[in-house]
C-alpha cells in the first residue's frame, strides 16, 4: 500500500491523504472504486486518527481510500464554501490521477461525518453548478459523485447546530444557502444516511429533513436511525471509541449495511464491477487500532 498526500489549495491548508493499493496488490482487478472520507471536528479541526481508521475500513472493503483535510474556521472568512470547494478539488484530483492510482473514474463515493456530512451534503446539492465548477477550476462532469454516505450529519445550521449565532456568522453570512435540505435536486447522488435518535450534539432531525428532501426529489436513499449512541461514533467500535459509550456493537452494523447498499447501488448503475467479492471478510489494518479519537 502506498500512502500519498496532495495539497488542494495555494495556502497548503487543505490536502487529500490517500491509501493506495500498489501495482503488486492489484492483480485481481485493474481498477478499484474510490472513497473520500470527510471527517467532522466542528470546522475547527479533524480527528486525524479517526479519519485514517475510517479510510482504512473502506480500504479493507476494496476501495482506494482517502480522507480530506479541508479549510477550518480562521483559515477562510467566512468559512463556507471553502470546504466544499476543497472537496470538489479532491474529486477532480482523483479523476485526474485515476490511471496512476488504479481507480475506476466512474465510481467515486463520498463519506461525510458530522460537519463532514455538512460538506458532503452541500457538495451533493451543488456539484453540477457552474459556480462550484468555477471555484474549483473544473469543467465537465469530473466533479460528479456516484454515491454518498452521511454519518450523523449536520445538514442545516437552522436545525440545531451550531447553537450560537456568533459561530454561524463565522460559517456564513447567508445561512439559507448552506441549508443542504433546501437545495436537493434530482441530480443528487444516491445517499445512505445513519444517525442515532438521541444524538446530543447534532439533532437527528437533520438526517430526517435531508431524507425527506431526497424523497421529495425521487433521489434513491436509505436511512437508518439507531435508537441510542453519542455523537461522533465513527465505526462505533473500539477502534474509534472516544468514550465507553461510543463502542456500540449494534450501531457498528452501519458499515456492513452501507457496504451492502453500495454494492447494490453501484452495480445497478453498472459502476460497481471493481469491488472485491471478498471485501467484507478482511480485518481493519491494525496500524490504526491503537488510538481512540476525539469525537467528530
Amino acid at each position: 500500500m502506498k500512502i500519498i498526500k496532495e495539497t488542494l489549495a495555494d495556502d497548503a491548508k487543505a490536502y487529500l491523504k490517500g491509501y493506495i493499493r500498489s501495482a503488486d496488490d492489484t492483480s485481481a482487478h485493474e481498477n478499484y472504486p474510490a472513497v473520500i472520507v470527510v471527517p467532522g471536528g466542528s470546522y475547527t479541526h479533524i480527528p486525524e486518527q479517526q479519519a485514517e481508521t475510517l479510510a482504512l475500513a473502506f480500504a479493507n472493503l476494496g476501495y482506494q481510500s482517502f480522507y480530506l483535510r479541508y479549510h477550518f474556521i480562521g483559515e477562510k472568512t467566512p468559512l463556507l464554501p471553502a470546504p466544499v470547494v476543497d472537496l470538489a478539488r479532491a474529486v477532480a484530483l482523483i479523476r485526474n490521477h485515476a490511471e496512476e492510482w488504479h481507480i475506476d473514474p466512474t465510481t467515486i463515493v463520498l463519506a461525510g461525518f458530522s460537519v463532514g456530512g455538512h460538506i458532503v451534503s452541500l457538495y451533493s446539492d451543488y456539484w453540477q453548478t457552474d459556480q462550484l465548477r468555477t471555484q474549483a477550476g473544473s469543467t465537465g462532469t469530473d466533479l460528479q459523485p456516484q454515491a454518498v454516505i452521511l454519518g450523523y450529519p449536520v445538514i442545516s445550521p437552522l436545525l440545531g447546530f451550531p447553537t450560537d449565532e456568533a459561530t454561524l456568522a463565522i460559517w456564513t453570512a447567508a445561512p439559507e444557502t448552506v441549508a443542504a435540505d433546501q437545495h436537493v435536486s434530482e441530480q443528487n447522488p444516491p445517499t445512505f444516511i445513519w444517525v442515532t435518535a438521541d444524538d446530543p450534539l447534532v439533532p437527528a432531525k437533520n438526517s430526517l429533513a435531508y431524507a425527506a428532501a431526497l424523497a421529495e426529489h425521487q433521489v434513491p436513499y436509505e436511512l437508518h436511525v439507531f435508537h441510542h449512541g453519542p455523537h461522533g461514533m465513527a465505526l462505533a467500535n473500539h477502534l474509534t471509541a472516544w468514550k465507553r459509550d461510543a463502542d456500540q456493537p449494534h450501531v457498528a452494523h452501519w458499515l456492513t449495511l452501507a457496504n451492502e447498499w453500495l454494492n447494490d447501488t453501484l452495480s445497478q448503475s453498472d459502476q460497481g464491477s471493481a469491488i472485491r467479492n471478498d471485501q467484507g471478510s478482511r480485518q481493519i489494518d491494525r496500524q490504526s487500532a491503537d488510538a481512540a479519537s476525539k469525537h467528530a
